[in-house]
């Protein structure tokens, strides 16, 4: 499981602006200490340094807060969830925060999204062409396992993926790719399927996302 719990994150993000620079709301939504809780659907409660917890709604826009009420500002407590989702601290309506199962990258997955979670840069999907590294043949992605390669076991062999010798030197631990070769993929309705580690296929589009 790769999902995030808000008090495991050590994860870096960018520095605050210079608070100078700022209008008041912007810098006090920056500077002071709050709390963000995600809550169900698009709404979020932030905590203020006062004790006061407030309930944010993206989708309406709103705040529970006096500044937002009476006022009809965009008050602090709005920035501040923005500035949560922008520093990938706290995820956006509808989804939840998970590492990669890849490269270990902070990424956004649906809420009812099943492992693996692969972040945009790992991330492969039916459809996708793909290459063999060690023969150079395309491949058609057929579906991504939640089984390891060595855990997943090949039917026909018996055997799992990371007991292959043509799998030799690739991450035991690697997520396996379900495959089809893409000559059968144009000929056949039903093209067989094969299982590869993540780290022997090269995508694509690798050098759009790099």
């Amino acid at each position: 499981m790769t999902l995030i719990e808000p008090s495991a994150d050590s994860e870096r993000t960018a520095l605050a602006p210079d608070p100078s620079k700022l209008d008041s709301r912007a810098a006090r939504a920056w500077t002071e200490r709050m709390a963000v809780r995600p809550r169900e659907g698009s709404t979020y409660a932030v905590t203020s340094e006062s004790g006061h917890t407030y309930l944010v709604d993206l989708t309406d826009h709103s705040c529970t807060c006096p500044d937002h009420q009476i006022r009809g500002e965009q008050c602090k407590h709005l920035r501040r969830v923005a500035i949560e989702i922008t520093a990938r601290r706290v995820a956006p309506p509808h989804h939840q925060r998970a590492r990669c199962d890849v490269c270990g990258a902070v990424t956004f997955v649906s809420e009812d999204a099943d492992p693996p979670h692969l972040c945009e840069n790992c991330r492969v999907l039916p459809g996708d062409v793909v290459v063999d590294r060690e023969t150079g043949d395309s491949l058609v992605v057929a579906g991504v396992s939640e089984d390891r390669a060595d855990e997943y076991v090949i039917e026909a062999t018996g055997r799992t993926v990371a007991a292959h010798d043509t799998n030799e030197g690739y991450p035991p631990d690697d997520i396996v790719v379900e495959v089809t070769y893409l000559a059968d993929a144009t000929r056949r309705d039903d093209p067989r399927r094969y299982a590869f580690p993540y780290s022997r296929l090269h995508r694509t589009d690798a050098e759009l996302v790099e």
